[in-house]
């Protein structure tokens, strides 16, 4: 983290070290990249992507739907049928850039969706009611 919030002129990560506030500050310092028209540093940018599936897991537990934001991570979330074998039946993926910015309520699931950010397939694949998973209108 500390990297990208140097790469941003910010001062090191002072807020401490529990797991919330530690993803909360690299969501915040990848999506301030973001905004600053620079390419978010691969490490934070993993590190978010993994604390932002997590929550994401925590909050829709189950295995009816395989979540997979490439190279970084892949899940199965959201309560209903469990898949075991071949390609799942509900597939969610998109791109770390995207992902980041779907969870931190920036862009809207419709838009990303709409525009080929989101690749969704299969009935419970909407992940809308999911998101966003931090920042102002988190649920």
């Amino acid at each position: 983290m500390n990297e990208q919030l140097a790469a941003l002129g910010r001062e090191p990560w002072s807020g401490g070290l529990a797991a919330d506030a530690l993803g909360v500050g690299l969501v915040d310092a990848v999506t301030g990249a973001i905004d600053a028209g620079m390419r978010p540093e691969p490490d934070a940018l993993r590190a978010a992507v993994r604390y932002l599936v997590g929550v994401l897991e925590a909050r829709a537990p189950g295995r009816a739907v395989e979540v997979r934001i490439p190279p970084y991570a892949a899940i199965q979330c959201v309560a209903g049928p469990r898949h075991t074998r071949g390609t799942p039946p509900n597939v969610v993926e998109t791109d770390p850039v995207t992902w980041i910015e779907l969870a931190a309520g920036r862009v809207s699931w419709a838009s990303a969706a709409g525009d080929g950010r989101v690749r969704a397939s299969g009935p419970r694949a909407d992940l809308s009611g999911y998101l966003p998973l931090v920042g102002a209108g988190a649920r």
